[in-house]
């Protein structure tokens, strides 16, 4: 057991240091620590040398003088006596070490026993926890990976993408160019055209004006010309022209020379400066044209969109022009109608005024023929009954009231006032009904006016049938009350 081992080992550490503190002053026995942990028992025995011993140099100086005194036997007895007294003390404390160790061992495996679990079964949940883990870690970094790959490849495109953008942009603005340029040539070729038309009508004319001056001024026919031109050899062109080509041929290679040298020394001195920087001043260098390269990305990106909005901006805006125009022109076609009907409104005016007038003649002649029967009914101006007074009132219930007075020497003797009433009432209800109807007609006319329907020849012939009817329904009252009153007067020149 590890306890004997350990008790074995610190006994004779003890004895060795019994041995070696031999005879230290100020030195006493102790007694053995024990020290207890989880993971065993450890005791260690210490002792330390009594104090009437003498210190550890003495044995040597006073080795002569008191060991062979004759105290030497006496005092070799008491050290022996003391030591055999230290060894039954050393036993003593052994089994009481041991004894200790035992209740220590059985207090242990008690407590080991109940407070120990077995976590056994979650082992092999937890190892396959960790290999998920672990493949989780590898599916992620490859997934890293891929995504890295993915980003170079999309930056591929997009520089491959803003190449082919330029080159298309660069084409467009040399279509455009080469657009101007044919029309330009067609203007400049109907320009010549309009010149070359212009000068055959000239070179007819010329041709004209010459076969008239011929035909008035004809040529002899023994008349004759002839021309002598005294002119030098010209050069010869195609010399000429060989040796310009020589000439700007060797200008040509020349100029190829030196540009070739320029890009030589160019290239040479950027190499040198590329190699001679470090290499964090060229990773700078290219992250400064990663993060350009993206400002102008984003840059391209926001120009887009404010041309996107700037378009939809301009077609709502062409959308609100074209719906305003047709509400205005809806709004001036509703002027027109409302003008339309202001204008039929006044020509009815007028219509209902020359009618009105019209018809205010027919009273005025009805009234006249009234006083004429009146005349005619009183015959002789000699009677004693005179009527001075005939009036006709309009109220809210139509009455007429037929006045009469008699005197005598130019006094009031007798009044009466004859009321006709009934058939006024009956007159007049059937005057009203004729007007409601031809107040409906003027309003089912005004209402289709409004809607711009058109009046059939139906409606129009119904509405001057509906006046006819008026007409002679007021002729017809007009006869009716004129024939109630003569037959009042009648009535009463009978009583009389």
């Amino acid at each position: 057991m590890s306890s004997s081992r350990s008790f074995s080992q610190n006994h004779s550490a003890s004895l060795h240091g019994i041995r070696g503190n031999w005879g230290q002053p100020g030195s006493f026995p102790r007694a053995p620590s024990v020290h207890g942990g989880a993971g065993g028992v450890r005791i260690s025995l210490s002792s330390t040398r009594p104090s009437c011993l003498p210190p550890r140099g003495s044995w040597g100086s006073e080795r002569g003088g008191s060991l062979l005194s004759g105290d030497g036997k006496a005092t070799m007895q008491n050290l022996n006596d003391r030591l055999a007294t230290y060894l039954d003390k050393v036993h003593a404390l052994e089994e009481a070490n041991l004894k200790l160790e035992s209740r220590i061992l059985q207090w242990h495996q008690q407590r080991d026993t109940g407070s120990r679990k077995d976590y056994s079964q979650y082992e092999e949940n937890i190892s396959h926890l960790q290999e998920q883990i672990v493949d989780g870690k590898m599916t992620n970094a490859q997934i890293i990976v891929l995504i890295d790959n993915a980003r170079m490849a999309m930056d591929d495109f997009n520089l491959k993408y803003e190449n082919e953008h330029s080159f298309k942009k660069d084409l467009e603005m040399e279509v455009e160019g080469l657009r101007k340029t044919l029309d330009d040539l067609t203007i400049i070729t109907t320009d010549l055209e309009q010149e070359v038309e212009g000068m055959r009508k000239e070179l007819i004319l010329m041709k004209k004006r010459h076969e008239q001056e011929m035909e008035e001024n004809p040529v002899p026919s023994d008349f004759k010309v002839n021309v002598k031109v005294d002119t030098t050899p010209g050069e010869d062109l195609i010399k000429v022209l060989e040796d310009m080509r020589q000439e700007y041929e060797l200008i040509i290679k020349k100029k190829h020379q030196d540009i070739d040298a320029w890009f030589k020394e160019q290239s040479t001195a950027v190499s040198q400066e590329v190699a001679s920087s470090s290499p964090a001043a060229v990773q700078g260098s290219q992250n400064d044209i990663h993060e350009l390269k993206r400002t102008f990305q984003a840059l391209e990106i926001d120009l887009q969109t404010q041309h996107n909005k700037k378009s939809a901006l301009e077609r709502m805006l062409s959308e609100t022009q074209s719906r305003y125009s047709c509400q205005l022109q809806d709004i001036q076609q509703i002027i027109a109608r409302y003008e339309e009907e202001l204008r039929q409104l006044r020509c009815d005016l007028e219509r209902q005024n020359t009618e009105h007038k019209l018809l205010l003649g027919i009273k005025t002649h009805l009234e006249k023929e009234i006083a004429t029967y009146r005349q005619l009914l009183e015959g002789d101006t000699d009677g004693t009954m005179e009527e001075s007074e005939w009036t006709m009132k309009a109220s809210a219930a139509p009455t007429l009231k037929a006045i009469t007075q008699e005197t005598v020497n130019g006094r009031i003797v007798l009044s009466q006032v004859n009321e006709i009433e009934k058939q006024i009432e009956t007159q007049n209800k059937k005057y009203t009904n004729i007007f409601n109807e031809f107040l409906c007609a003027i309003f089912v006319d005004s209402i289709q006016s409004t809607l711009g329907q058109p009046h059939s020849p139906l409606e129009s012939h119904q509405y001057g049938l509906i006046q006819l009817k008026l007409s002679l329904q007021e002729h017809r009252l007009s006869e009716a009350l004129l024939e109630d009153v003569v037959q009042v007067l009648i009535k009463e020149k009978v009583a009389e």
